[in-house]
């Protein structure tokens, strides 16, 4: 599905977007991307109302900071039925920017066809945005320099490379690492999370309870 340009701003601004980043941001889609559904703070993040993007791609929020090599590998995994959690920079409708790391429900019928996706977004330590922006902007330039494939190679290398590990593995570790530093500045952070995040982000994502 192409990108509704109309809803695009016409201007990119570097200034961060104000929003409650305590909320989770929640939204459902068809198989394509189309949305189908969002949650109140996913208005309040990203400036839109639900009016302006029911029924369109998810991709209108991209922003040009990212580079397409994230989304490839993220909508790879999620065409496999695999939950992805990746650190993505999206766009609001005043061209300003929020940064999240993703959570997704992969919806199957009965056959264990894909029918959809709900999506959790969630916003992220400043520290882990500062370590992965760099690689962000390398391939980023790679691709428009040399293109998509020519940035994907240089992604995969990396990966392998500089940190021995999946994309998927490097969030997670980034996130370790990161929690890892917060207890030791914030004594009182509950003893449990540590063996947690090995398995995934859940306590991340849902150590609330029904997030709006």
């Amino acid at each position: 599905m192409h990108t509704n340009n109309s809803l695009r701003p016409s201007k990119v601004i570097d200034e961060e977007v104000k929003w409650d980043k305590s909320k989770t941001i929640i939204s459902k889609t068809d198989p394509a991307g189309t949305i189908l559904y969002m949650n109140d703070t996913f208005e309040e993040a990203s400036e839109y109302n639900k009016i302006e993007l029911i029924g369109e791609p998810h991709n209108v929020i991209r922003h040009p900071d990212m580079p397409k090599v994230v989304f490839k590998v993220l909508w790879d995994n999620l065409k496999q039925g695999n939950n992805f959690h990746a650190i993505v920079k999206n766009l609001t409708r005043t061209g300003r920017y929020y940064w999240v790391i993703t959570d997704f429900d992969v919806e199957k019928d009965d056959h264990g066809k894909i029918t959809g996706y709900t999506g959790r977004r969630k916003s992220l330590p400043e520290s882990v945005i500062k370590k992965i922006e760099p690689l962000y902007k390398t391939l980023l330039e790679i691709e428009k320099v040399k293109g998509e494939k020519a940035s994907e190679l240089y992604f995969n290398s990396y990966l392998q490379e500089e940190v021995n590990s999946s994309y998927e593995d490097f969030v997670v570790n980034l996130f370790e690492g990161e929690t890892a530093n917060t207890k030791e500045a914030d004594k009182q952070a509950p003893a449990k999370e540590s063996g947690m995040i090995k398995k995934g982000l859940n306590w991340f994502f849902f150590g609330e309870t029904n997030p709006k």
